[in-house]
């Protein structure tokens, strides 16, 4: 008896003891519980969300969400909000109004409300009632924002000849030491890629003084209707959070950088004029702020460190097998030198933009999808548009036509 009540309290020690190192040992080497937990697979059940609006902002890798958003409602027989007859964008820069989606106002002898569509992707100037007469009441809303200095300085180079308050400045510097030799407000709406560009792309005006309950006003407008703001300098992170509120295949959110510019055409600014630049576009500033502290709560929330590191290098990963399959050594070069059309990209300013050829001898399935991922946006739409309306004339791209 009394050998068996000490066999007992041996067993109860050297459980004990067990227990211990264990928790010793976890608190030691900071083991996140998830490792004695089930995998929690870090998509959401449901079906996938395909009510959405994508407020295109100018010069935030903007162009590459555009292409993923394009494929997805061509795999799976979206309509898009596309632009009327020959135009490119809804109507930027102007603030948006339905009349500029193509099909949206339906003919009739009795006033009919607008027709409605899946995506909206196309630059627009956002304006809410107006976007919520095409777009379902379930639509999903999100955006992107880009560093506002890193922002200037593309809007610099791709728009020198667009924007008055560029064209005389010899450089960006040079513009960024006395702002105001070059920028009129008088000018306009012609001068939107100069200053605050994002927030004017959200609706809001450009020039209006940073003042704090301006600002708080205004980001919690964003906030209320936009469910997700990206960040483009951690693109492949954003990529994941979307898929994840899309509840979207991997393969649909892997895509290749388009509309970015060579080396040659990227300026570096000194740190006395980022600080110019962050002075001169304030709002854009207090923007980038606050969405960049908002989305990394929410990367955070929903997913932490270690799944999110995982689900980023699986989006990595996929991305190298996809450019192996699709992609000759080389396949980036300028896209002035492309020759297949339909995969040359438009050049803008003193812009170097970016282009694909595809590896050749590629089986007809294969080519579809690897061409669907390096189409620039332009000739994205104008194949959209007439897949979408067979009946109307298709949109001629000027700089494919000299």
């Amino acid at each position: 008896m009394l050998s068996l009540v000490g066999g007992s309290q041996r067993s109860l020690r050297t459980v004990f003891l067990l227990a211990l190192v264990v928790l010793l040992l976890v608190g030691l080497l900071h083991v996140h519980v998830e490792l004695f937990l089930p995998q929690i697979r870090a998509e959401v059940e449901g079906p996938p969300v395909t009510n959405i609006m994508f407020l295109k902002t100018h010069k935030t890798a903007s162009s590459t969400v555009l292409n993923i958003l394009y494929r997805f409602a061509e795999m799976h027989n979206l309509s898009v909000a596309l632009p009327q007859g020959p135009d490119f964008h809804l109507g930027f820069p102007w603030l948006f109004v339905a009349r500029y989606v193509e099909g949206a106002l339906q003919a009739g002898p009795h006033p009919r409300p607008p027709r409605q569509f899946n995506i909206m992707c196309n630059h627009l100037r956002f304006n809410l009632p107006e976007v919520q007469k095409v777009m379902p009441k379930d639509t999903f809303y999100f955006s992107i924002l880009r560093h506002p200095v890193a922002h200037l300085e593309s809007s610099f180079t791709y728009f020198k000849d667009a924007a008055p308050a560029f064209r005389a400045a010899r450089s960006l510097d040079a513009f960024l030491e006395t702002p105001h030799r070059f920028y009129n407000a008088s000018a306009g709406l012609r001068n939107a890629y100069a200053r605050n560009g994002m927030w004017f792309d959200l609706g809001f005006d450009s020039d209006a003084p940073a003042e704090d309950v301006y600002v708080r006003a205004r980001l919690a407008e964003v906030e209320r209707r936009f469910q997700l703001v990206l960040i483009a300098e951690h693109f492949d992170e954003s990529m994941v959070l979307l898929r994840r509120r899309l509840r979207w295949r991997l393969d649909d959110v892997v895509a290749f950088r388009l509309n970015a510019r060579g080396q040659r055409s990227v300026a570096r600014l000194s740190p006395p004029a980022q600080e110019r630049a962050l002075r001169w576009s304030a709002l854009d500033w207090r923007l980038y702020l606050h969405f960049n502290r908002t989305f990394w709560a929410r990367v955070h929330a929903e997913l932490g460190p270690r799944r999110l590191s995982a689900e980023v290098e699986r989006l990595r990963a996929r991305r190298r097998e996809l450019q192996a399959l699709c992609l000759p050594p080389g396949a980036l070069r300028s896209g002035a030198s492309i020759a297949d059309p339909q995969l040359r990209p438009y050049q803008s300013g003193a812009a170097d933009i970016l282009g694909y050829v595809l590896r050749p001898g590629l089986d007809n399935a294969t080519l579809r999808l690897c061409q669907r991922m390096v189409t620039p946006e332009v000739q994205y739409m104008a194949r959209l548009y007439s897949l979408q309306f067979p009946e109307k004339p298709p949109k001629k791209i000027p700089f494919l036509e000299h």
